[in-house]
């Protein structure tokens, strides 16, 4: 069965499995250099090594190519630090190109060969213009990916409406499907406005509990039942 490990490229992003048959030894902290989709880069190992069957594995698995060392290290640091210069570059030109669009994040690989601008829109964006003013200033592969409003959410962070840090912000990795299903199992109000987060969209956490509520009703007696209580019996007038 093959040998994985789980890597997580940035904190608080989801986590890919890669093989590491020839690196058995690989342990949680350990930074890995792999490839990607988009290339070679470098992320941290969070879980494993575990054997998997193959049936549980989805498409080709990708190996580790190597560990990734002190030294390599503490150049990545001096890229990232870099990110906040390039996001704000990124600002001025596209004011100056009059694109509407909005960039949220800067990001660069582990060696700087390239560089990855996340944006949101509310339709298509002709940026060819602006990649190439990219390109002359950074010298290296320019990169923009459109996300949506859930994902802008997660790469901006706000406070929600429970007062706290964005879920998608402080610790969920991946989103899930909700639905306005979820509000009616748990009672609450219908009111956008009351059941909506950050990015517009209905709230992450009406799903956390919602299997619990729906297992619970479920063993639960009906509004007008008639049910047995020390008081006497009684007819259930809300659940």
């Amino acid at each position: 069965m093959p040998l994985i490990v789980s890597v997580q490229f940035r904190p608080n992003t989801k986590p890919y499995y890669f093989g590491c048959e020839h690196l058995p030894d690989l342990t949680g902290g350990d930074y890995v250099l792999v490839d990607t989709s988009r290339g070679q880069d470098v992320g941290m190992v969070v879980a494993g090594p575990k054997q998997v069957s193959n049936k549980e594995l989805v498409g080709a698995l990708k190996p580790v190519i190597r560990r990734v060392g002190n030294r390599e290290l503490l150049e990545m640091e001096r890229l990232y630090e870099r990110e906040g210069e390039a996001l704000q570059r990124c600002r001025e030109l596209i004011r100056e190109h009059k694109l509407p669009m909005k960039v949220l994040k800067a990001e660069y690989n582990y060696d700087g060969s390239r560089l990855l601008f996340y944006f949101s829109a509310e339709g298509r964006v002709d940026f060819r213009d602006l990649v190439r003013s990219l390109a002359r200033i950074f010298r290296t592969r320019i990169d923009l990916h459109q996300v949506g409003v859930r994902d802008e959410a997660k790469l901006v962070g706000d406070q929600g409406i429970c007062g706290r840090l964005l879920c998608c912000r402080d610790w969920l990795q991946e989103f899930s499907k909700v639905s306005i299903r979820m509000a009616k199992h748990q009672n609450l109000s219908l009111n956008p406005l009351e059941i909506s987060g950050a990015c517009g969209r209905l709230l992450c956490c009406l799903a956390y509990e919602d299997d619990y509520y729906v297992t619970m009703r479920a063993a639960m007696p009906k509004r007008n039942d008639t049910v047995s209580t020390p008081q006497g019996p009684g007819t259930v007038i809300d659940v």
